[in-house]
């Protein structure tokens, strides 16, 4: 039975296939959705800083921008710890 199991198990793993990996970039906060025609794809560009940046590069193409969903803040910098001089008695 656990012969059988283990045979299911890998063919559908193998039949699963690469998965897809992940449009954006999570170190931009706002991303450009690129549209190109009828069989021209499109593609996602988060390389943009601000709304108005992104809407800059979008004029006059067939684009939107939007706020990316994955963006993740650096994380604040670490507070050193206040180390006074001591005094000599």
């Amino acid at each position: 039975m656990r012969l059988k199991l283990f045979a299911i198990a890998a063919a559908a793993v193998a039949l699963a296939g690469p998965a897809a990996g992940q449009a954006y970039d999570p170190n931009y906060p706002v991303c450009m959705h690129v549209f190109q025609g009828k069989y021209g794809g499109s593609y996602i560009d988060c390389s943009f800083t601000s709304i108005p940046q992104c809407q800059a590069s979008a004029s006059g193409r067939g684009a939107m921008c939007s706020e990316n969903p994955f963006f993740a803040p650096p994380p604040p910098p670490k507070r050193r710890a206040h180390r006074g001089r001591h005094r000599a008695h």
